[in-house]
């Protein structure tokens, strides 16, 4: 504390102080003492923050990202591709599992939630049909 406040001194006595900016300064500086020094933050634990009904997504927005929407359909791909059943009938476009996996993620069939995290550790965990 003696370190922030001899710094603090030292900005404003750079010039020559008249009396009432001296003790304006001195205000200031016992003000500076006088406050709570917090030396570490209080341990937080991380809750789950619940969905409020349909569509009442707390966190992020309404939609998939599209770092949410390739991870799923990157994951989901390769489950096809190492034998995974598909959700849906396979449509006769659909040339590789990417294509499957995106008509599944159309369709709101992969049975999927996605974890929405805020920076201090809390979450939302959103099931994929929530989603617009």
């Amino acid at each position: 504390m003696e370190d922030a406040v001899a710094a603090y001194k030292k900005i404003f006595e750079t010039k020559e102080l008249t009396d009432d900016e001296r003790v304006e300064l001195d205000k200031k500086v016992k003000e500076m003492e006088q406050r709570e020094i917090v030396d570490t933050d209080p341990v937080h634990d991380a809750i789950e923050i619940p969905l409020a009904g349909k569509g009442k997504i707390a966190i992020g927005p309404p939609t998939l990202t599209r770092f949410e929407k390739a991870r799923i359909l990157g994951a989901r791909a390769l489950q096809l591709s190492l034998g995974a059943p598909p959700f849906i009938t396979i449509p006769a476009n659909a040339r590789t599992s990417l294509d499957i996996a995106l008509k599944e993620l159309e369709d709101r069939v992969i049975p999927i939630v996605i974890r929405r995290k805020l920076p201090n550790g809390d979450y939302q965990n959103i099931p994929i049909d929530f989603f617009n």
